[in-house]
């Protein structure tokens, strides 16, 4: 019950944002344009729909999870409310997946507002329904889970403007991580081994990008899908433990 009041107050407070607010209206916006940019442009309509507006949604939710979550551990600590709330017979492990809970439910109303709407556009630009695109926004949201966790750790121990590089450079780094495995026949052993290291620790997002499949209108693998919701609950899981680890042993001052 604790865990799910920390959630909700998390909730509250990020949809009272402003910045939130801004950030899902410009995905919206985006989305739109896309069907603008359709229509102007010569080709497959329906291909540049989806890849601009799949591409636009994609980038303001990835936005709303690092600029939302880094703050969410910052906030209580500058506030100084994180000590009315661990006075209470409350974990810090709590507190912390209170939080993650919180921000989830915000990500998951804001890309629900987004995919509604998107497909709202799909249909009068196309008069059909690609329900394969639910695939696309559901391992989205697994990838918004990831940033999360990321964002999360980093709010634990660092200030907001740390904690936003950090998790932004881990973020470009996860969409091209999986160069380092094609690569690895060109390097040297130590820079072999250092990079098979780095492409198991650091996150690997394109798990969950399977927009070229849908723009092209391919068979969507079942294994994709299988292997970007096992990897997103295993790193996010690690992630939130070591999160939970760093905030049990910092003290408050």
């Amino acid at each position: 019950m604790r865990i799910k009041a920390i959630a909700f107050n998390t909730f509250k407070e990020a949809v009272r944002n402003k910045v939130f607010y801004l950030l899902v209206v410009l995905g919206i916006v985006s989305a739109l344009s896309s069907v603008i940019i359709s229509m102007l442009t010569l080709g497959d309509k329906e291909k540049i729909l989806k890849d601009v507006g799949l591409a636009s949604i994609d980038f303001f939710c990835v936005l709303i999870a690092i600029f939302t979550g880094i703050n969410l551990v910052y906030k209580e600590i500058e506030k100084r409310t994180i000590f009315n709330i661990l006075s209470k017979p409350i974990s810090r492990g709590s507190f912390i997946l209170g939080k993650f809970m919180g921000l989830s439910l915000t990500l998951l109303v804001a890309l629900s507002s987004m995919t509604v709407i998107f497909f709202i556009f799909l249909f009068l630009a196309t008069g059909s329904f690609d329900f394969k695109i639910l695939a696309y926004f559901f391992l989205l949201y697994l990838e918004l889970l990831v940033i999360t966790s990321i964002s999360l750790l980093f709010s634990s121990f660092s200030t907001p403007i740390l904690s936003s590089i950090f998790t932004i450079s881990l973020y470009l780094i996860g969409t091209v991580s999986w160069t380092f495995n094609e690569f690895k026949n060109q390097l040297t052993p130590v820079a072999n081994f250092i990079g098979h290291i780095l492409y198991y620790i650091l996150p690997n997002l394109a798990k969950f990008n399977i927009k070229n499949e849908l723009v092209l209108d391919e068979n969507l693998n079942s294994y994709l899908i299988f292997n970007g919701i096992l990897y997103a609950v295993c790193y996010t899981s690690a992630l939130l433990i070591l999160t939970m680890i760093i905030f049990r042993k910092r003290e408050f001052q």
